[in-house]
């Protein structure tokens, strides 16, 4: 996968940018609170992901426009696609992304997802370690609805049904058949989540053991990290006793307390569990090891490379995990944001500048 152009007009403080990529490095440097990071989240978002930022779609467009336009040229293994993603603010008729592909309405932007494969690199990935489970959920969902992208259907249907069913428990006294109701949703959350149960199963055992791979090399061999994941259950029949069973405590919690929704990724280092006893060096190899598995995931499963986005993560390794991370990702086109040009000065490869919004090309 090759990014060949990417255009973007009134996103978040940029008016308008016009990027020309190298096929194998492209280097965006300039102070903090530039646009760097908004340029490359713009990438990202060609993945039919949302922003790794967070926040809302109408955050994304320049204060006073009512839309915001990305526009960009990418080759895959079936040639060049021309991408048109419309993304509405407040003052827009229509709120939300939208997108294109040659021409062709794709409708919600999420759709799409399989056409455009990337890995984007971030310091608040980092909490992928120290944060919630909830951080660990969207990470590994993330990562399945741009593989699979069958799997985006299912989350939402199992969404669809936990938000009626958390609905309903929070009011649960207001309905004399409330047993009734709450039987058809778990029903629904059953079905969708056993599947999701599934993918998330094959995926995880192949992200993890070429992770757990990687971080003993980062490390060189000094320590070891292992990833668990345990399913809440293996079947849709299996889901459902659970569920069930777990139904008094949801009456008592106004909420549903078991299922896909709750489950958890273990990350232990050297036996430990990492979340507590972890390292600053310790959280950014294991992330490192987790962001390298999943792009290695997708040229596996796709045939193609992704394209990588590093958003200022080179000034939070250190040397010799810089090193490792820059051999990784040999092969693959790969963007970079840094406040300092100069360590790319001999680095073959497209160096821009991002100063207020405007990008200027440097070489």
């Amino acid at each position: 996968m090759i990014l060949k152009e990417h255009c973007v007009r009134n996103y978040r403080n940029i008016e308008e940018a016009s990027l020309s990529p190298g096929d194998r490095l492209t280097v965006i440097c300039g102070k903090n609170g530039q646009g760097k990071t908004n340029l490359l989240e713009s990438i990202w978002l060609l993945s039919g992901a949302k922003s790794f930022r967070g926040g809302k779609d109408g955050d994304l467009v320049r204060k006073g426009t009512p839309f915001a336009e990305i526009l960009a040229t990418a080759e895959g293994d079936t040639g060049e696609d021309m991408f048109r993603i419309a993304i509405g603010g407040a003052e827009a008729d229509k709120k939300g992304r939208f997108a294109k592909i040659n021409g062709v309405d794709f409708g919600r932007a999420t759709n799409l997802a399989g056409h455009f494969y990337a890995i984007v690199f971030a310091p608040n990935h980092l909490s992928l370690v120290k944060g919630s489970p909830e951080e660990r959920r969207k990470f590994l969902d993330a990562a399945l609805c741009q593989l699979y992208p069958g799997y985006l259907g299912i989350y939402k249907r199992y969404l669809r049904a936990l938000t009626q069913k958390n609905a309903l428990l929070k009011d649960a006294r207001r309905f004399p058949d409330v047993e009734y109701l709450l039987d058809s949703f778990d029903e629904e959350l059953a079905a969708a989540g056993a599947e999701m149960i599934a993918h998330r199963k094959r995926y995880t055992e192949g992200l993890f053991e070429e992770a757990q791979r990687t971080y003993q090399s980062i490390s060189s061999g000094s320590e070891s990290c292992t990833f668990g994941y345990s399913p809440t259950a293996e079947t849709a029949e299996e889901l459902r006793t659970v569920i069930r069973e777990r139904r008094p405590a949801d009456l008592r919690a106004g909420f549903c307390t078991a299922g896909p929704h709750r489950e958890d990724i273990e990350i232990r280092i050297g036996g430990e569990e990492a979340r507590v006893f972890a390292s600053q060096g310790q959280q950014r190899s294991a992330v490192l090891s987790l962001k390298l598995s999943e792009a290695q995931q997708i040229a596996a499963t796709t045939g193609q490379q992704p394209v990588m986005l590093l958003d200022d993560v080179l000034s939070e390794l250190d040397s010799a995990r810089q090193d490792f991370l820059l051999s990784r990702i040999e092969g693959r086109q790969v963007f970079i944001t840094s406040c300092e040009a100069s360590p790319f000065d001999h680095v073959q490869g497209a160096v821009y500048r991002m100063e207020a919004g405007t990008l200027s090309k440097i070489k």
